[in-house]
């Protein structure tokens, strides 16, 4: 495993909140975090079919760009009896002319499980793949994931996208329910984030 030696990391999200997440999560490290908003950085297509292929165009990308070291992620819910969908499509579900609609996407998602015919539980993991990348085309790859299983309804208005409909292993109740630094500390971001801190910042 590769350490990170510098002070500036280069995380590639324009998500203000996940910035702010991973900025905690590296405070004891002393690294300076910084967005790909602030380095104006666009968005390259993600056309790979796996989160490591996707996480790696991110952060390559990025590194290329900016000559930094860079953090990227990608992530998504995986459902056996859909054949592990969605997936890297776990977002797109959710498109709509008007941005991303997670009801939508979760009563999509639940149709298409009764149409398998499949009978509960209809095991699901959450997965989180980190990659940190370096200017000299390096990286290191983190795999998280929490298992658990697709109930329906809907439950609870916590957490984000298909939250409400995940319960996790070993509890009643589902991510949307449950308090968010308890979801944080169990979820599939959790675990990639504590390989990441044990291989290349501990």
């Amino acid at each position: 495993m590769r350490k990170f030696q510098g002070d500036t990391l280069l995380v590639a999200t324009h998500n203000a909140g996940k910035l702010e997440e991973i900025a905690a999560l590296l405070k004891p490290f002393g690294v300076q975090i910084v967005g790909a908003a602030e380095k104006g950085l666009s968005e390259p297509d993600e056309t790979e079919t796996t989160f490591v292929g996707n996480a790696r165009i991110k952060a390559h990308a990025a590194t290329r760009a900016t000559g930094l070291p860079v953090l990227s992620d990608d992530s998504g819910i995986e459902i056996d009896a859909l054949g592990n969908a969605p997936g890297v499509f776990t977002a797109d579900w959710a498109e709509t002319e008007s941005g991303r609609d997670f009801v939508m996407a979760m009563t999509n998602t639940h149709k298409k499980l009764m149409a398998t015919g499949a009978e509960p539980p209809w095991k699901a993991r959450f997965c989180c793949t980190l990659v940190l990348a370096w200017p000299d085309g390096h990286d290191e790859v983190y795999p998280g994931n929490v298992a658990g299983q697709i109930i329906w309804p809907m439950r609870g208005s916590q957490g984000h996208g298909y939250d409400p409909i995940f319960m996790p292993d070993g509890y009643d109740i589902t991510f949307g329910e449950m308090d968010r630094w308890e979801k944080n500390r169990i979820s599939h971001r959790a675990d990639a984030f504590a390989k990441l801190v044990a291989g290349s910042f501990a």
